[in-house]
């Protein structure tokens, strides 16, 4: 069943086709309708009298007076009121019977009046941490970020692939294998173990190496041209690399729930030399001081020159425009994604602006074909308003965040609830200090920064995880208090607060829709935290237990579990039965 939104949308629409000339009027078509952002002006709002105004000639209050009869007649069974207020908005308000039909419908539907669509496929490219590196504070946004809208699409029916792009090739490695080749052989030969803190330290010091010993940089260099070539040695260190890193991912990975498909930059090795030549048949390649570019136009470097996207350095190397060239050519043509997301920090605006730019002219894929977006999001702060780090100025390790916060949610579960046996105390402290993370990351507007705080993360009033899962909790509560095993669909909606509600379980889709439209979490947070808000006003002012309407009563309570639960699953939150 179509949202309340677009209900109207389509109804209101057609009266203004038949009211105007649709050919005068068909650049503002359809015309839009949304929610009102105050209960005294009704719950939707039309304010395309304003936008057609200088096209008909007319006032708004005109325009707005000329279809307000057709489209009281024409929404006569959804309405109680439609009123025009200056200069020329148009306030609808439901009628109470629509709002209980809808009620019922949610009541049978299993996706809680979300429409599936038609399923497409879509990529989305997320977390891409580096082998031989902790994932850090940087990696959880674009994890959690990038799993929320996996979610998202799979509720909505599309086939989703989570691609996690790790950087494991390039020259890091050539240094890496040389450094552990010289001063580590016990590990090359299999006697010594090593975990990702060791290969770190020895990362770093095969930067020092590089940037000041000559000889060691040949070699480095030599390491790089073996693993190209698929050396048996080379190649078994760096898959001893590449597994030790993956191991400490997966402890990352299976704190946040988040299972990923695993496609670095050297699954498309393969694939960068044939790029080049495709590039240069299609005429995009200009040689620049030895290297092979492309020019975009319209992209400028701080000195007004053309800015170049170099695609192959001097010495024949490639660079990460190649590997990303390369990628969405692959995921574009080869996988045929009908949407790529790439959930990269902001820093990368201008980078993947031009691998868009030069992939649309190589013919890779169309914008109205396939749909391309860059969804940034800013940094994590700490309590100084400064980039997050550790107190020695080290970059947080991920892992130590995530353990942190489980600590702090078990000693807040403890106090509550100090009959837990050790197993659920574990379970429900992982949830509560994992959820609270993820929601303070979400429900954020993604592009800002925001500043990493535990406890406004854990802390049970205002628009956190603990707040929506306590608002979870006191439903379950109603229900096992009243002991209710089966709830007749008896929606009868009496009271303001009852209405309220309604009306705003009737929006799920609405936020849905909004999160798809712009790719942000956070519009599907805001609705969790106002439903919240909404059942505790209700709860505070409509007896259930006992009262002569407890079965509509009780039917919004489990509706709105059913949604918070949706919702937060969406999020990648999981719920608790006690709090």
């Amino acid at each position: 069943m179509l949202s309340f939104v677009d209900l109207l949308i389509a109804t209101v629409s057609d009266v203004f086709r038949e009211v105007f000339s649709e050919r005068e009027i068909e650049d503002c078509l359809p015309v839009e309708v949304s929610q009102t952002t105050c209960d005294k002006f009704g719950h939707y709002q039309c304010n395309a009298p304003m936008k057609l105004a200088k096209v008909l000639r007319l006032s708004p209050q005109a325009i707005a007076s000329q279809v307000q009869a057709p489209l009281k007649q024409a929404l006569h069974a959804m309405i109680s009121d439609l009123t025009i207020a200056p200069p020329g908005f148009i306030n609808i308000t439901l009628s109470t019977s629509c709002l209980e039909d809808r009620l019922k419908y949610l009541w049978q539907d299993p996706r809680l009046g979300v429409e599936a669509t038609s399923p497409k496929k879509i990529i989305i490219d997320l977390s891409s941490p580096n082998v031989a590196k902790e994932l850090h504070v940087g990696h959880l946004r674009s994890t959690v970020i990038g799993e929320a809208l996996a979610r998202l699409y799979t509720f909505l029916g599309h086939r989703v692939v989570r691609l996690n792009h790790v950087g494991d090739w390039g020259t890091q490695f050539g240094m890496l294998i040389a450094f552990i080749k010289q001063r580590h052989p016990e590990f090359v030969e299999g006697r010594q173990a090593a975990a990702l803190s060791d290969l770190m330290h020895w990362y770093r010091e095969s930067k020092k190496y590089f940037d000041q010993d000559a000889e060691f940089k040949k070699r480095a260099q030599a390491e790089v041209v073996k693993l190209q070539q698929k050396e048996g040695a080379s190649l078994d260190l760096w898959h001893r690399i590449c597994h030790i890193s993956r191991l400490a991912f997966q402890e990352v990975y299976d704190l946040l729930d988040v299972t990923l498909e695993e496609r670095g930059e050297s699954f498309y090795n393969a694939y960068l030399p044939p790029l080049i030549e495709e590039l240069e048949r299609k005429g995009l390649l200009t040689l620049s001081d030895g290297a092979k570019c492309i020019f975009l136009e319209g992209f400028q470097g701080k000195d007004g020159n053309p800015l170049p996207m170099i695609v192959q350095k001097a010495d024949g190397g490639f660079n990460y425009a190649t590997t990303d060239m390369a990628a969405i050519r692959h995921r574009a043509l080869e996988e045929k994604a009908d949407a790529i997301f790439y959930v990269v920090d902001a820093g990368q605006a201008l980078h993947l602006q031009m691998v868009f730019k030069a992939a649309r002219l190589a013919g890779f894929y169309s914008a109205s074909d396939v749909r391309v977006e860059h969804v940034a999001f800013g940094v994590v702060l700490g309590s100084d308003g400064k980039k997050f780090k550790t107190r020695s100025g080290d970059t947080e390790r991920l892992i130590d965040l995530l353990r942190e916060g489980v600590k702090r949610a078990r000693a807040i579960l403890e106090k509550r609830l100090p009959g837990l046996s050790e197993k659920e105390i574990e379970e429900q402290a992982k949830i509560l200090g994992i959820g609270a993370l993820k929601y303070a990351d979400l429900s954020g507007l993604r592009i800002k920064d925001y500043i990493f705080n535990y406890d406004k993360m854990l802390c049970f009033e205002g628009n956190t995880a603990p707040y929506l899962l306590y608002s979870y909790v006191r439903i379950q509560g109603v229900k096992r208090k009243v002991n209710k095993g089966v709830i007749k669909p008896l929606p009868l909606l009496t009271h303001p607060k009852e209405v309220d509600l309604a009306l705003h379980l009737c929006r799920f889709s609405e936020s849905l829709s909004a999160m798809d439209r712009e790719l942000a979490p956070n519009r599907l947070a805001d609705y969790l935290y106002v439903l919240a808000k909404r059942f505790h006003s209700f709860y505070q002012e409509c007896r259930i237990e006992g009262d002569t309407h407890q079965e509509s009563r009780l039917m919004l309570c489990e509706l709105s579990r059913r949604i918070l639960q949706q919702g937060l699953n969406i999020l990648g939150i999981k719920t608790l039965e006690k709090m």
